[in-house]
């Protein structure tokens, strides 16, 4: 299929991209933030309900990406999303290497309104976020990592990697966490997602090898 968009699985009820880095899930405010997976799916599929996310990548993340067709599976995926019923795995590269090899992340965050769209560590009225982790390996400078988020907090995954009280090593060319310049590109994808079909109710798998 065209517009520039990796489709891995398409059918009457939904679509599952690769999304790459630096294109946006949803379109944002103003012209210069139109150009969105869910814009180009629009072009493509002229059926597909006006809003069809179910769930975000940041702009500077890479991979699985599902989105509805129709506003029952709109309903049904957005439901298991919500309701912490859908596996996801991530994979990341940090600016440094680390010696633990395993463990959960919780901490309480919130948005930062004098300077969005940055998270802040907030104990009392922060909202809870839980990520499991494993160390893939060390390479030179840093360490790869698995992350399996429990929560689906905004900027979850590069908090906890970032913030002292989780990993203290930002992800790479993170420009808003970690010492990413603008040219940078980020370096965790989403490689795995896991969810019942929509209409059929029969479990869906999907992965994706990052490229980094």
């Amino acid at each position: 299929m065209g517009t520039g968009l990796n489709i891995i699985h398409c059918d009457e009820a939904m679509v599952v991209v690769i999304k790459p880095p630096e294109l946006l899930s949803v379109s944002g405010r103003g012209p210069h933030n139109q150009d969105s997976v869910a814009t180009r799916l629009r072009k493509l599929l002229p059926d597909i309900i006006d809003q069809p996310a179910v769930h975000r990548l940041d702009m500077q993340t890479s991979g699985l990406l599902v989105m509805a067709r129709t506003a029952q599976a709109h309903r049904n995926l957005s439901r298991q999303f919500e309701q912490q019923q859908v596996l996801k795995r991530y994979v990341a590269v940090l600016e440094k290497t680390i010696k633990p090899i395993s463990g959960t992340i919780l901490l309480r965050f919130r948005l930062d309104p004098e300077n969005r769209p940055y998270q802040v560590f907030d104990p009392v009225s922060g909202k809870i976020s839980l990520t499991d982790w494993h160390k893939i390996s060390d390479i030179k400078g840093g360490s790869r990592i698995e992350f399996r988020p429990l929560t689906g907090r905004t900027h979850q995954l590069r908090l906890h990697a970032a913030h002292p009280r989780g990993l203290n090593a930002a992800i790479v060319g993170d420009r808003l966490y970690g010492s990413g310049q603008p040219q940078d590109t980020m370096l965790l994808h989403a490689c795995y997602l896991c969810f019942l079909h929509p209409t059929e109710g029969r479990p869906c798998d999907f992965f994706s090898e990052p490229l980094f």
